[in-house]
């Protein structure tokens, strides 16, 4: 998930600085506790014979990194993890064995260390810190402390690390937003160049990494690797299911708009439905219902409402995957892998009409459609309020509520336990065409930095796999939300649990998982950039200026951002075209795309069809 970073002044590196040598005195985070006990409460107790603890380690011991005689019994803390917690699995009891006795022989170099990792807090990073942490020290016995805090806080300490050259951390968990930047600034270790030079015999033997489904949104221009997915979640359309099947609300509905109601599948019936619910249907049971859920307070997270690919939804971009070429859901040009400018008098598109168009139509749908309340909300804020049982629809709505949209007793649950909601593939704006991303999926991954100590950076890389390992990563997408391998989501678990998670599960086995992708590799320097976007937004929302005006500021930001860049040493850094008329752009192939004239017609499919599109 994206987020803003302030473009603060040193006063913040020197605060930093004080806190460094807090660190060196006690630590940021406290181990994670769990109660071992509560963990195995309630099951039944079996008595566990020597013959039951053998495994054949086979390829897994062949390639220890240890030097002592492998032993392969497993210790009962390690067996009460596997049994009690790392259930299920898409591995057999045996093959869980094998990875976790890997994991102790090839850490026992590196027992008794601590390591620092840092993520954003969402639920499947707290079950991580939590729970994977503390049972990683009882089968290696290294101590991991994992922080959590707001993801614009994870990128700062980021940059701040590679600013300053100070180990803050040992490993981080950001979003592969950051590919552009980390290919074309070179400071990160590469998941590529870990695997083939000093990491290769401290690798998981069964990693898999053709099992993960967001390994080409960590990729860059060169083909190397830079991250390795943690987990995933996309923002979709939500959409109350119930409410869309009564016969009643069919009726009327298709009686005054002329098609049936049903998953949008542009912006027009998007705007439709909101229409009929908000003012046609009003209320249900008494209740004010509403059309549109959004969120549009002043504050950072108002720059990933659109930066988070509002803008590919609505066509701003070229074609292409994972993300539009030459120009991408940010506007910006690149040519030859060189930026070039992000404003239509540079070949951009971050002020065209395209553009504009997208953010009319978010603050009016936000204006026209939504509970008042939501033009002071915040992205958090605003996550559960279509949990309350008044929203008919939300076009932006990220996958990883699930688990909390699915709490036995909310409004929109039914009491047999499945929802009455689903998610589906989000509607596309009148500029989008086939062939180009569709919306936005967020890949939280492992980010491994140059100047990491060597020892450090491999005991991180250990923990690193085991919180993504087969062993326990169907676990970790039970209670997350947030699924990153292909073998997880193709699980009979999967299959029978489908009917319980709203649609999520037919998401993740179609083909739109592909076309619902990260930012980009045009964005060099996105900790730099992402800031500007709230501001934009903010200024536009409160009507100091026009829609059009703060799209050409924004773009006049981006453009100056990457005139600065030109003077840095990056690889495929900015090259930045002088300025021409817009209509010299706007009158070739592509993006940026001339204003679009016609109307266009509201077109519904029922879900299972609005699935198989893709």
């Amino acid at each position: 998930m994206q987020r803003n970073i302030s473009r603060s002044s040193f006063k913040w590196l020197i605060s930093l600085l004080g806190l460094l040598a807090l660190m060196s005195i006690t630590p940021l985070y406290a181990e994670p506790q769990v109660n071992l006990l509560a963990l195995i409460e309630g099951t039944e107790e079996k008595p566990v014979t020597p013959v039951e603890l053998q495994t054949d380690l086979s390829e897994l011991t062949s390639n220890t990194a240890s030097s002592h005689v492998a032993n392969d019994t497993l210790n009962f803390k390690s067996l009460t993890w596997l049994e009690s917690e790392f259930q299920p699995s898409t591995l057999s009891i045996e093959q869980q064995k094998r990875e976790l006795l890997w994991f102790r022989d090839t850490a026992a170099p590196f027992k008794g260390k601590t390591i620092r990792v840092i993520s954003e807090r969402i639920k499947t990073h707290q079950y991580e810190s939590n729970v994977l942490a503390k049972a990683f020290y009882d089968i290696t016995g290294i101590h991991v402390i994992h922080e959590l805090t707001n993801e614009d806080d994870v990128i700062k300490k980021l940059s701040a690390q590679l600013m300053t050259g100070q180990r803050l951390y040992d490993a981080y968990i950001s979003d592969s937003d950051l590919i552009g930047s980390h290919f074309r600034q070179q400071n990160i270790k590469s998941v590529t160049e870990l695997m083939n030079d000093h990491a290769a015999k401290y690798t998981l033997p069964t990693l898999a990494l053709n099992d993960f489904i967001g390994l080409a949104f960590t990729t860059g221009p060169d083909g190397k690797i830079y991250q390795l997915p943690d987990q995933q979640f996309a923002n979709l359309y939500w959409y109350r299911s119930d409410w869309f099947a009564d016969p009643t609300y069919q009726a009327l509905f298709e009686s005054k708009y002329g098609y049936k109601l049903g998953v949008p599948q542009n912006w027009q019936a998007y705007e439709d439905i909101a229409n009929f619910f908000t003012h046609d249907i009003h209320s249900i049971d008494g209740v004010k219902v509403y059309g549109h859920m959004d969120y549009g307070k002043s504050d950072p997270s108002l720059g990933w409402r659109m930066s988070d690919a509002w803008l590919s939804m609505a066509g701003v971009g070229d074609k292409g995957l994972p993300n539009g070429l030459p120009v991408d859901e940010w506007g910006i040009r690149v040519e030859d892998c060189h930026p070039v400018g992000a404003s239509i008098e540079r070949g951009g598109a971050l002020n065209s009409p395209a553009a504009i168009y997208a953010v009319e139509k978010y603050k009016d749908w936000l204006i026209e459609y939504a509970p008042p309340e939501a033009q002071q909300l915040t992205f958090s804020e605003s996550g559960d309020w279509a949990a309350k049982g008044n929203i008919a629809q939300q076009i932006f709505w990220y996958t990883a509520f699930v688990s909390d949209f699915t709490q036995a007793g909310l409004p929109v649950m039914n009491q047999d336990g499945t929802p009455k909601w689903r998610v589906a593939p989000s509607p596309v704006g009148q500029y989008w065409q086939q062939g180009m991303k569709s919306g936005y999926q967020d890949t939280g991954a492992w980010t491994f930095l140059n100047h990491t100590p060597k020892e450090q950076q491999l005991a991180a890389w250990l923990y690193a796999q085991f919180v993504v390992s087969k062993t326990v990563s169907l676990r970790k997408t039970i209670v997350g939300s947030t699924p990153i391998r292909q073998s997880d989501i193709d699980s009979d678990y999967m299959t029978d649990k489908a009917k319980y998670l709203g649609g999520l599960v037919e998401f993740y086995r179609s083909q739109a998982r592909n076309v619902w992708t990260p930012t980009g590799t045009n964005v060099p320097d996105y900790p730099g950039m992402a800031g500007y976007w709230w501001q934009a937004v903010s200024h536009i929302l409160t009507g100091e200026v026009s829609v059009a005006q703060g799209m050409n500021n924004l773009a006049e930001k981006i453009d100056e951002h990457l005139i600065k860049l030109q003077s840095s040493k990056m690889t495929c850094g900015p090259k930045v075209n002088p300025k021409v008329s817009p209509s010299f752009w706007l009158n070739q192939p592509g993006s940026p795309k001339p204003v679009k004239e016609t109307s266009v017609k509201g077109k519904t499919l029922p879900f299972e069809e609005a699935i198989n599109v893709w």
